[in-house]
């Protein structure tokens, strides 16, 4: 599972607005909004965080490490 802190630090990379997650992602910006309030493993639907994890991917980011142990992103843009 990704964490709060690493779709923050995505969204960042990626210039995307929580709006901008919401609609490339399905869920609602509400929600977002809420998950992202924790730095750890947000609680709820975990097929929500999938939803948004795969969207952050398609959008060029890698997560790496886990929760507990060195969590973090990184973009893999390819030029084009």
């Amino acid at each position: 599972m990704i964490t709060g802190l690493q779709i923050r630090a995505a969204r960042a990379i990626l210039k995307w607005s929580v709006r901008d997650l919401a609609e490339k992602c399905g869920v609602s910006y509400p929600t977002i909004s809420k998950i992202e309030q924790t730095d750890g493993v947000p609680t709820g639907r975990s097929q929500t965080l999938i939803e948004i994890q795969k969207a952050l991917e398609k959008g060029g980011i890698v997560f790496t490490g886990t929760p507990d142990d060195e969590p973090g992103v990184k973009v893999n843009i390819k030029p084009q």
